[in-house]
């Protein structure tokens, strides 16, 4: 089962910086925006991406311009699938057989009832394991 729609994600372009996910993340919880997905990389060495699917873009957009971002909406597609080996692939091979190239894919999957899912890399996994743990 597949369903696939129409959205927005709120796109940040930032300075690589420590810390700035974090902050970015903070200013629009402060809001009560909840995020659904997110991914964030780094392009160019010093310029980083961050992009989130929220429950509520307009105050998202509307905190993080408050402090001094340029966030904007960009379209993409969403799709609801079921939780099962090979699905991501089902799609990925949907769109490559329909002619269309991935620019990009990021996932965010409930592990539990109670739980979600964060998916994060640092400079050093091994210490961050450690920091995490304790």
């Amino acid at each position: 089962m597949i369903t696939a729609k129409h959205c927005k994600e709120v796109s940040v372009r930032v300075l690589n910086d420590i810390g700035i996910v974090a902050q970015l993340t903070r200013i629009v919880a402060e809001k009560g925006v909840n995020i659904r997905a997110a991914a964030a990389w780094v392009e160019d060495g010093n310029k980083g991406v961050i992009r989130m699917v929220t429950d509520d873009n307009l105050r998202a957009v509307d905190a993080l311009r408050a402090h001094n971002y340029a966030p904007e909406e960009v379209d993409s597609v969403e799709v609801l699938l079921r939780h099962s080996p090979g699905m991501i692939s089902s799609v990925c091979e949907k769109i490559g057989n329909g002619g269309l190239n991935l620019r990009y894919l990021y996932a965010s999957a409930p592990v539990s009832a109670e739980t979600c899912l964060v998916v994060l890399s640092t400079d050093d996994n091994e210490v961050a394991l450690v920091l995490l743990n304790e």
